[in-house]
């Protein structure tokens, strides 16, 4: 990990949408300091921002994406008509 990596460049990150960039950080720091709510939080919130419910990790197959962003796609939709 890079010697640059802090909780405020991961902030950053977490702001700039940039979330596994952010994860990383957060993982590495969550690593270092376990006992850290602060950054526990911080990790969970990147992940939730990088993996959003019901998914934990990684979306596998194309059919999963697919879905996955209809449903995304349909919730857009939906707002639109009011």
């Amino acid at each position: 990990m890079d010697r640059m990596a802090t909780k405020t460049l991961a902030e950053i990150y977490l702001k700039q949408g940039h979330f596994q960039k952010a994860y990383e950080i957060f993982k590495a720091l969550a690593e270092k300091d376990p006992l850290n709510c602060e950054i526990q939080e911080k990790l969970k919130e990147s992940k939730e921002k990088l993996y959003p419910p019901p998914y934990s990790q990684p979306l596998q197959s194309t059919d999963e994406k697919v879905r996955y962003l209809e449903k995304w796609l349909a919730n857009i939709r939906k707002r639109r008509r009011g």
